[in-house]
């Protein structure tokens, strides 16, 4: 996160050359272990006994200690030694969700015990910097004095001063990112270390409460972060996220409610975006939805979580270029969002394409884009061509993981891989000599920061390998966090998937369902009664089928016309109804309904009955 500006020359004619020999397939194991292990070169406090990271030492060990709390541990968000709490809530957000998708993967792989460590250590310190419900500890350092400065963390002479959000001084994005986190890695510790995932659970529930109950935005209480991690989208996109994991986290109907009750003021509905990152969230929020309206857990909610849904969409879309708003990409393919950085949306919009693709399969549906209907296979293929940018197939064959492939950055802007290691020479390096000694220095980093994914090329696949060019060579805890899931995902192949499981629960073999379902709570003036019936059930190949009975009755004392139903929560073929758009209508031989007339129409599928509510109608 450095403040220099630079040209960035072009890159050789000759590199553009080598693009063909760069297309053999990619190792997605390795580049998976090498990517959770940086975060190993980024963890701060007292390094564990495991540590692989080994030319790293102790540091910021005094964290906190001036406010009278203590902050050791956590990370730095990237080349520098500030621990900023924004970043690093959604680096453990993310990295959580990987694992909460892909663990078994993951697992596969020997990974999911370094995947879980790394989330821990970020976890460990949020519970620290969570000292009071309503105290919440922000950023340990100060951008300014810390980039007047290149030192090794271990040397660090920069300002430590703490920083807290409290009700007086509220901060909702941070707050809301950091319940999110909490809650998001409470699911992968919950069969592990239930009781450490039920702490994890309090300290989410109380951040939430403190976030939605004293509302601001947290960079105008720690104003020291506004040069570096302004909160441009505001904090509802992080109450909506918060809510979405901790609903995601104890299936508690108040989480969900408050998505459905909050959608439209809130932006959750109404923004269609091309970028989720650190700061705007609302696609990664829009995604989840998505998934409980699959999963049919949208209840009454329905209709509001539909526009979620197409939202969610709408990013999608625009990432494969079918949309009405397409994201701009390089001649490579790469999607390009800014100069600065860009790679962190490259590996955030893949990880949602991702998981979004293997939505969509498990539901049985399409992509539902401008230019038409698109198989979730689409999106999966768009995910791993950028993944497979980052890893050398591009017109530089450079691969933008430090360490993985033959021609990567060696020049990477990060203070602690620049600078030689303290365990070889333990000689102090001063605030500004480091900037003479070990930043000016035209050779390869000392230290190789394996797995770090660099900012990446410009907007036409261009790359200048130098230290000072911060916004191509900075890497980011953030830049790798999606990536681990998106990696895990394509090393196992492309079989066996069913990322909606609470849909296709085990069910007993006779089906304790009431023979009568109401379909949802209705006031008793409503013109139109509906019920459900379970008429019969049979097992075929180990799975329950059931067939439901559905019975639309006009109680009003006129004539129903223009009916129209919203049916969610159906994993199977219908009868009695016709489609139109997102909606069911009477069928062919029915046009409308006389007083005290009903009609029926039959469902089957292998879950619980769907959700059938009246979207519109009329009464003539």
């Amino acid at each position: 996160m450095e403040k220099f500006v630079r040209l960035i020359s072009m890159a050789p004619l000759l590199l553009l050359l080598c693009f063909p020999l760069a297309l053999a397939g990619h190792d997605y194991g390795q580049a998976l272990s090498k990517s959770i292990l940086f975060f190993e070169a980024q963890r701060s406090g007292f390094l564990p006994h495991n540590q692989r990271v080994t030319w790293r030492a102790n540091s910021g060990l005094y964290d906190g200690k001036a406010s009278g709390v203590d902050l050791v541990g956590g990370y730095y968000d990237a080349g520098d030694n500030v621990k900023f709490g924004l970043p690093m809530a959604f680096t453990v957000t993310m990295m959580s969700w990987s694992i909460i998708e892909y663990g078994k993967q993951m697992a596969a792989s020997g990974e999911l015990s370094h995947a879980m460590e790394a989330v821990k250590w970020g976890t460990d310190y949020f519970i620290k910097a969570h000292p009071e419900p309503y105290v919440l500890y922000g950023e340990v350092g100060d951008g300014n004095t810390d980039h007047y400065c290149w030192q090794r963390p271990e040397d660090m002479t920069t300002d430590r001063r703490a920083y807290k959000i409290s009700p007086s001084n509220p901060g909702s994005d941070l707050a809301g990112e950091t319940a999110a986190a909490m809650a998001a890695a409470s699911i992968v510790f919950r069969h592990s270390n239930p009781a450490y995932a039920s702490e994890l659970l309090r300290h989410a529930h109380q951040l939430f409460d403190f976030a939605d109950k004293y509302r601001g935005k947290y960079d105008s209480s720690i104003t020291v972060a506004q040069k570096y991690y302004r909160s441009i989208s505001g904090y509802n996109d992080e109450l909506l996220w918060a809510a979405a994991w901790l609903f995601q986290a104890t299936n508690n109907q108040y989480y969900l409610n408050y998505l459905g009750n909050n959608g439209d003021s809130m932006g959750g509905t109404g923004w269609g975006m091309t970028e989720f990152g650190w700061d705007v969230k609302y696609p990664g929020v829009q995604t989840l939805v998505a998934k409980f309206l699959m999963q049919g857990k949208a209840g009454r909610n329905t209709a509001v979580f539909e526009k979620y849904q197409q939202k969610a969409e709408y990013f999608m879309c625009s990432c494969i270029g079918k949309g009405s708003r397409n994201a701009q990409k390089t001649p490579g393919g790469l999607i390009f969002r800014q100069r600065w950085n860009n790679m962190q949306f490259v590996t955030s919009a893949s990880f949602l394409a991702t998981v979004y693709s293997d939505y969509l399969t498990s539901a049985g549906k399409t992509l539902s884009c401008a230019a038409g209907n698109v198989a979730p296979s689409e999106l999966l293929s768009f995910a791993k061509s950028q993944v497979d940018y980052i890893l050398g197939d591009n017109p530089r064959a450079t691969s933008y993981m430090v360490g993985y492939g033959n021609n990567f950055p060696q020049q990477v802007h990060h203070r602690a891989s620049s600078i030689v290691s303290y365990k070889k020479d333990s000689s102090f390096v001063s605030c500004r000599g480091g900037y003479a000694t070990w930043f000016s220095r035209k050779a390869s980093d000392p230290n190789l920061l394996t797995g770090a994914i660099v900012g990446g090329p410009d907007a036409y696949d261009n790359f200048a390998d130098q230290r000072d060019n911060y916004e191509q060579t900075e890497p980011a805890t953030y830049n790798n966090a999606p990536l681990l899931g998106i990696l895990a995902r394509l090393n196992a192949g492309h079989g066996g998937y069913n990322q909606l499981l609470p849909v296709v629960t085990t069910q007993p073999k006779v089906a304790p369902l009431p023979k009568i379902t109401p379909v949802a709570p209705a006031s008793s003036s409503s013109p139109i009664a509906i019920q459900q019936k379970l008429t019969t059930s049979w097992v075929s190949k180990g799975v329950t089928y059931y067939r439901y009975s559905t019975v639309v009755t006009n109680k009003s004392a006129k004539t129903l016309t223009n009916l129209k139903l919203s049916v969610s929560k159906l994993y199977g073929p219908i009868w009695g109804l016709t489609k139109a758009g997102d909606s069911y209508v009477f069928p062919s031989w029915i046009n409308s309904l006389s007083a005290g007339k009903s009609l029926e129409f039959v469902y089957i599928h292998s879950a619980s009955p769907a959700d059938v509510a009246v979207s519109s109608y009329s009464l003539a």
